[in-house]
């Protein structure tokens, strides 16, 4: 059972594509209303593992479980990858309510390239939660103000910048009223002058008490954003602990070097 001050837990999550095990037995527990980062070199596991968190990549063994929600009185969900040979069926529909309790920020946006601003948003709430469409709008454009995109509601993804589409993929996600805000690497396909925007929007989410799990490689932002630091390589959990701990004073060996080598990048 999860406890109730906890928004996700994970436990023994392993992932191989072919002869190639990508995540080796993970755990990960996640309090609720707080930033968990995952650092870790190309390779080490972080996006399957966050992924997975989605239902985008189904694990080959393990449990993931979301805890109730406070908001929507919803029950904790389980979905337990170890299962021996669940039907298509109640896996499939294990899935999909994976992913109504989580939304994921991509790296590269994934916007739909044919809709407006305002169609990405509502697309999701209206056609996969079947919301009512004058609600998700009014929902949507409140969203949209918010995140200084009031006036782009009609605009097309290619009339953007990278910086306005990767706000728009935010606000996508909150639409869906997720209890799990998932980030791929949410500022590595941006100019540096586009990065400043993006993570004040993902400060402001942190410091209302969102949920959140989030790939990076930024130090700095890992420092001033999360709760807790998880350090991954080679599919398995090396070092975790508070920011300050894992990327001041790391106390691991392949911690320290990483740490390290992307500070002397900088």
């Amino acid at each position: 059972m999860l406890p109730t001050d906890f928004a996700l837990q994970v436990r023994g999550v392993t992932k191989s594509f072919g002869a190639n095990t990508v995540l080796r037995g993970i755990d990960l527990d996640v309090p609720r209303g707080k930033v968990v980062a995952l650092i870790g070199p190309s390779g080490s596991g972080k996006t399957t593992m966050l992924r997975s968190l989605n239902g985008l990549e189904m694990p080959d063994a393990g449990k993931v479980t979301v805890g109730a929600s406070i908001t929507t009185g919803r029950p904790a969900l389980s979905v337990d990858f170890g299962d021996a040979a669940p039907s298509q069926k109640s896996r499939s529909q294990q899935l999909s309510q994976l992913r109504d309790r989580s939304a994921m920020v991509f790296q590269q946006y994934n916007l739909f390239p044919h809709m407006t601003v305002l169609q990405n948003v509502i697309e999701g709430p209206v056609q996969v939660q079947k919301r009512p469409r004058e609600e998700v709008i009014a929902e949507a454009e409140a969203l949209l103000a918010r995140v200084g995109l009031a006036d782009k509601r009609d605009s097309y993804p290619f009339e953007l910048s990278g910086g306005q589409q990767q706000r728009v993929g935010i606000v996508r996600a909150l639409a869906l009223k997720p209890q799990l805000l998932l980030f791929d690497e949410p500022t590595s396909s941006l100019d540096p002058e586009l990065v400043d925007d993006v993570l004040a929007v993902i400060k402001e989410l942190a410091e209302e008490g969102w949920t959140m799990v989030i790939v990076t490689h930024e130090l700095a932002f890992a420092r001033q954003m999360a709760d807790e630091v998880v350090f991954m390589d080679g599919g398995v959990v090396v070092e975790r602990g508070p920011a300050s701990q894992v990327l001041r004073k790391p106390q691991e060996e392949r911690t320290q070097a990483f740490v390290r080598r992307l500070l002397h990048e900088l």
